[in-house]
């Protein structure tokens, strides 16, 4: 018997789910983890998750459920990352399909139940946006969210829904979600991150990153995203938390509308119509703009000069740290080019780095 994750969000709640996993279990037979490949812009230039017809070199585990092989790749114009993360973690990788909404993610869910009969089956999302109402001023990612907590409040297995890094991800302030958290599971510890460590170099999510840096004691306030959102790093970071299923359902509206989708257009609609937006659609207009935008090619002396005026100007803002991403969006660079600034910055100044975080200098 094994250990079924759901790592509801995609790529970073991975990573988190690796560090669970290792925290919970130590060194046993590793998990399963099922989700979205879901990368974002930053690393697929293609809005929307990936579906199996979008890769190459995928293993078969049930008629509808794929798992990821290290020798997998994406299908251009796609890109993932999530080839790379079945080589480096231990758990076996596998894919929902997100393209049957949340009845077809109900049906792969069972399937693979009947395929592991797990002892175990979690779900975890890092920062607590499966807890949104909907209509959170600050809510930018609820549908990989809300369609998992749709399909796994209608099967038959018992399902335990995980918050760790209250907040961290900016969506629903911690403050909000202090009241709706259980019993602390764990609160994780430096040794539980080593494992993904290599991991944290390169891939590009934040809130785990930002998870894995307050594990590690480092405190302060962060910038993250696009608009430099401060996120406070507190000893909230670490925990993770049980939170009742039936309370998280009664929450999220979008989830409670999405359980009888059959497609993700379906499941796209109704958030328009519940939470305002579809993050998909933010997804096109701004792969539509990144096309239009040439890559400039980085010079080392002006990229360093613009990381110093920014520095400047987030000390104005109280930040004491920011993310690589929230860097390389300041300076206008391609998200593709994160980590040949992360290379630059290191090389240069390493003490400003606490991996994986940049320490913004006091003297800038």
């Amino acid at each position: 018997m094994t250990r079924l994750i759901v790592a509801a969000g995609g790529g970073g709640d991975v990573i988190a789910a690796s560090m669970l996993d290792a925290a919970l279990h130590g060194p046993g037979e590793p998990a399963v983890i099922l989700t979205f490949a879901w990368d974002r812009l930053a690393a697929d230039p293609v809005p929307g998750p990936r579906s199996p017809a979008d890769f190459t070199g995928l293993r078969p585990l049930t008629a509808n459920v794929y798992a990821f092989t290290a020798k997998a790749e994406p299908i251009p114009p796609a890109g993932s990352t999530f080839p790379r993360l079945a080589a480096e973690l231990p758990q076996t990788l596998a894919l929902v399909n997100p393209r049957h909404g949340a009845q077809g993610i109900r049906h792969q869910l069972e399937e693979l139940i009947r395929y592991l009969a797990p002892e175990s089956v979690d779900i975890l999302d890092v920062g607590g946006d499966i807890l949104a109402r909907g209509d959170e001023p600050g809510l930018r990612t609820p549908l990989a969210d809300a369609l998992t907590l749709a399909a796994c409040s209608r099967i038959d297995t018992p399902v335990r829904l995980l918050v760790a890094g209250p907040g961290l991800d900016g969506e629903v302030p911690a403050g909000e979600l202090r009241g709706l958290l259980g019993r602390n599971v764990l609160t994780l510890a430096p040794e539980h991150v080593e494992p993904v460590a290599a991991v944290l170099e390169w891939h590009s999510s934040e809130v785990t990153a930002m998870l894995a840096a307050t594990v590690r004691g480092i405190r302060g306030l962060c910038e993250a995203r696009e608009g430099g959102l401060p996120i406070p790093l507190t000893d909230e970071g670490p925990t993770v938390h049980e939170v009742a299923l039936d309370l998280a359902l009664g929450r999220n509206r979008l989830a409670r509308a999405l359980v009888p989708t059959r497609t993700l257009a379906e499941a796209e609609q109704l958030s328009r119509e519940i939470c305002g937006f579809s993050e998909i659609d933010d997804e096109r207009d701004k792969a539509t703009w990144f096309g239009t935008q040439p890559r400039q090619k980085i010079d080392p002396e002006t990229a360093l000069g613009q990381v110093a005026r920014f520095e400047r100007e987030a000390r104005g803002r109280n930040s004491s740290h920011t993310t690589f991403r929230r860097l390389t969006e300041a300076l206008g660079l391609h998200g593709t080019q994160r980590e040949e600034l992360r290379a630059l910055l290191v090389h240069h100044s390493p003490g400003q780095y606490v991996a994986p975080l940049w320490h913004l200098s006091p003297r800038a």
